[in-house]
């Protein structure tokens, strides 16, 4: 008669294995999290966040100027980073007596160095790489691919507002998206009766 034979202890090849799938289970899970967490992230829609530049009666006309604020979104971390500046040149009232400006990002279209305005050329140039923009943000000349990135704005309560944080991209100007602000666009808000 055969005798049954006791079950084997577990080996350690087997052993090991089971670890090995633990470890790469759990290494998968923490590196998913983020992942799916930043792509969850550019799928939700978000509320523009609108930050103010002055009272409309601040910008001379035809008059061009750096405006400097805080990123509503900064991190304490962000340091100088967190900072923006745009350039507003009033172009004064339309037929409609309607508030008309040119909001320019300072970054050069080229490689993103800050320009600067020369109120006696009435151009903005880039120390960088020598690119030239006219007074209405178009390219004059030099490395650049396009004109300077316009930025959105609206005017409400006599008060000159900029879309902030959002700093254009070239997805913006692929998609059309930076056309509105191109044509400096008045926005305003319809006033309900109460």
């Amino acid at each position: 008669m055969v005798e049954p034979q006791p079950s084997p202890a577990p080996e350690r090849r087997s052993f090991l294995k089971w670890l090995t799938a633990l470890v790469g289970g759990v290494a998968a899970v923490l590196l998913g999290i983020p992942i799916v967490g930043y792509i969850a992230s550019s799928l939700r829609p978000r509320r523009p966040i609108w930050h103010p530049l002055g009272k409309v009666d601040s910008f001379a006309v035809n008059e061009t100027r750096a405006v400097d604020f805080n990123n509503p979104l900064a991190q304490p971390w962000d340091g100088m980073v967190g900072k923006v500046s745009v350039f507003v040149r009033n172009l004064g009232p339309d037929e409609k007596q309607q508030p008309r400006f040119l909001v320019f990002a300072q970054n050069c279209a080229h490689l993103g160095c800050p320009v600067t305005w020369f109120p006696q050329s009435g151009l903005f140039m880039c120390p960088c790489h020598g690119g030239v923009y006219y007074e209405n943000g178009e390219r004059a000349s030099g490395p650049p691919p396009r004109g300077l990135f316009h930025c959105v704005w609206k005017v409400e309560n006599g008060e000159l507002l900029v879309q902030a944080p959002h700093l254009p991209t070239l997805q913006d100007t692929l998609t059309g998206r930076n056309s509105e602000a191109r044509t400096a666009k008045l926005e305003t808000k319809p006033k309900r009766d109460a």
